[in-house]
């Protein structure tokens, strides 16, 4: 039989539709890549289309075999696991083949690359609703993140409950995506070309405040570098303000956010 890929817009609804047409069409691709980074290849390869019907459809039929199976697929999609997307196909497909029981056995084959990934996407998520810093922008709380995983999703109710009456965005650097918040009401877009603008005066005495504050309470005597970076791993210091240059500290004109649309996109998901 010959080898075939199968390409796809890179959303969930679209892997999922990707199951659904291997089914329907009896075959077995040999990779599912996101169309726009696929590379040249000897294999035959075939655009998968985005139907929400069919994956609303596979994505209920994992949900009647198993709660947790449907969970580890949305979460699996997450996560920076390499060939996620084989990696699922394969996780599916065994639920179709043999039921749910394989999911106890922790060890097995199929299973336990995408249980890992999806711990260390839950734990990175877990890490950064610490250590988000915001910064104030004309009313408007804004963020920035360089995350591994598709962590996002996961912030969202966190950040929503407990801002609930403010206006706020955590930029993901990594996938050029953000969460905004307003009005009770989030959404997660994509957002290219984004850059955080200088701080106005107010904001940078803050940020001031803070570093100050940061480095007063450290008892030198009891330093102790390993464990803090075991807590807080060096990482994701290149977003939180206490470990940023002296440039970060020094006032614009304004703080005005600075992207390609110039404005914050209309809100208009209910928060999850």
């Amino acid at each position: 039989m010959m080898e075939v890929i199968y390409l796809y817009d890179g959303s969930f609804e679209g892997f999922l539709c990707c199951i659904f047409d291997s089914y329907a069409n009896r075959e077995v691709p040999s990779d599912i890549v996101p169309e726009e980074s696929a590379s040249p290849t000897l294999f035959e390869s075939h655009l998968i289309a985005t139907d929400k019907s069919h994956a609303s459809r596979v994505f209920r039929k994992v949900a009647d075999l198993s709660g947790e199976a449907a969970l580890l697929l949305r979460r699996g999609f997450l996560t920076c696991l390499e060939h996620r997307e084989m990696h699922l196909y394969r996780l599916v497909a065994k639920l179709l083949r043999e039921g749910p029981g394989f999911l106890r056995n922790l060890a097995d084959e199929t299973l336990l690359p995408v249980l890992k990934a999806v711990r260390h996407l839950e734990g990175e998520a877990h890490l950064l609703r610490g250590f988000v810093r915001f910064s104030d922008y004309s009313g408007i709380l804004g963020g920035e993140i360089e995350p591994k995983n598709h962590v996002l999703p996961l912030l969202r109710s966190h950040f929503c409950s407990r801002f609930p009456n403010e206006q706020f965005f955590i930029y993901d650097r990594t996938h050029q995506e953000a969460l905004f918040y307003a009005g009770a009401k989030a959404i997660i877009v994509p957002l290219d070309r984004f850059e955080m603008a200088q701080p106005d005066e107010t904001e940078a005495s803050y940020r001031r405040l803070w570093k100050r504050f940061y480095d007063t309470i450290a008892i030198k005597e009891r330093e102790n570098p390993r464990c803090r970076q075991t807590q807080m791993p060096k990482r994701y210091w290149n977003t939180m303000t206490e470990f940023q240059g002296e440039d970060y500290f020094i006032s614009g004109q304004s703080a005005e956010l600075n992207c390609r649309t110039g404005t914050l996109p209309t809100v208009s998901s209910t928060t999850e």
